[in-house]
Formats: C-alpha cells, sequence, structure tokens
C-alpha cells in the first residue's frame, strides 16, 4: 500500500486528486494539507510514502517545503504537482531534490504511474521533459541570468511577467506588497532589468511562460 498525502491549497484540486487514486487497489490517501506549514507538521507526525505537492502553497511556499523535507526526511518520495509549464519549474524542483515533476493538466493515468515509480524510489519526469534535460546536457550554454534567483524571488519573477500586480502577489503568496515590492527590486537588480515590461520580456524570451500569456506579449 502507497500511503500519501495530498498537498493542495485548492479543496477542489485535492477531491479531484483522492477521486484519481480511489480507482487504484494499491495507493491510499492518508491525510490531506491546504498550506505548506502544514504539510511540514502532518510529515512530522504521520508516516507517508509519497507526498503530492503543490509548488504555489499560501505562506511558505512548495519549493521552501521541498527543500525542508528533503532535509528531514530525505527518504520521502514528493513529487511536484503544479499548473505552471515544465519549463518554469521543472529542472529547478529536481535540482532541489524532488522525486518528479507532473503538471496538473497531465492525463490521470500519469499521475498513477508517477506516484507508483517514485514510491520505489525512482524518479519521474514527462517524456518531452526528459528529452531538454538531456539536451541541456549535451550543449555547453552560460547559465542563464535566472538561475541566480532565490526560489522565492523567481516564483515572484514568474508571478509578475504573468501579468499579476503586486498586491495580487502578496495575496497570493501570503505576504506583504511591501515584501513583494522588496522582491521585485532585487529581481530586477540581479537580471539588469528596469521594468516589470524589460522583466516581462526576459521571461518570454527565456520560454519560461506558458503559451496563452506568452501570445498575449507579443
Amino acid at each position: 500500500m502507497i500511503r500519501i498525502l495530498v498537498a493542495d491549497d485548492h479543496p477542489v484540486v485535492r477531491q479531484g486528486l483522492k477521486q484519481i487514486v480511489a480507482g487504484t487497489t494499491d495507493i491510499f490517501v492518508v491525510d490531506e494539507a491546504a498550506t505548506g506549514q502544514e504539510v511540514l507538521d502532518k510529515v512530522r507526525q504521520n508516516y507517508f510514502d509519497v507526498v503530492l505537492l503543490d509548488i504555489t502553497m499560501p505562506g511558505i511556499s512548495g519549493l521552501d517545503v521541498l527543500k525542508q523535507l528533503r532535509s528531514e526526511r530525505p527518504e520521502l518520495a514528493i513529487l511536484i504537482l503544479s499548473m505552471h509549464p515544465e519549463e518554469q519549474y521543472a529542472a529547478r524542483v529536481l535540482r532541489a531534490g524532488a522525486s518528479g515533476y507532473l503538471a496538473k493538466e497531465s492525463a490521470p493515468d500519469d499521475l498513477v504511474a508517477a506516484v507508483r515509480k517514485i514510491s520505489l524510489g525512482g524518479k519521474y519526469v514527462s517524456p518531452s521533459l526528459a528529452e531538454k534535460l538531456a539536451s541541456d546536457l549535451a550543449v555547453d550554454t552560460q547559465e542563464p541570468l535566472h538561475q541566480t534567483l532565490s526560489d522565492r524571488e523567481y516564483e515572484v519573477m514568474c508571478l509578475i511577467a504573468s501579468g499579476k500586480t503586486l498586491a495580487d502577489i502578496a495575496q497570493q503568496l501570503s505576504l506583504s506588497p511591501k515584501t513583494i515590492s522588496t522582491y521585485r527590486s532585487r529581481i530586477l537588480e540581479k537580471l539588469g532589468l528596469k521594468s516589470n515590461t524589460e522583466l516581462t520580456l526576459y521571461a518570454v524570451q527565456n520560454g519560461l511562460l506558458d503559451g496563452e500569456v506568452r501570445s498575449q506579449s507579443k
């Protein structure tokens, strides 16, 4: 039996994930969590084989939760689920210790296959991501500037580039607008940019936005 914790701040998403695995005989949802802190608390109090973790969580971000869990429970399999396209976060979360990355739009069978594979100690990525990672390893390229950003800075950058206001981002991440403004200043400085428009253009040129946002930015 594969015991899993479903972590997402949207109840309807948690319910959908539970319904998917309910059709299996070997995967059982033991508990669920709606915030990053709740994930940490429940993992510390109970035993799970796999955590299904949303990357965008209120308060403590999914990336920060991932790093903390990797430090406290290195044997725990963690599958990152995200609405963001693979090119935005997949490589970053895999480097941070995730067992796999799966877009929320993926087929239910992919989720079940991913859970089973990482529960046995394997890694799960989509065929398209595996090809991209292999291609990146084969090409000797200079590390892009956005790789110098912290995980939170990178998250804020993507949200700004997608068109969200600082107030929207503050509310989504459960942080103050002043804190988000500080992150924005650091991001612009590290990337050598001067405005949100330049930041959005940088994100588009580096393939960090999904197709819908990219087309709107042209």
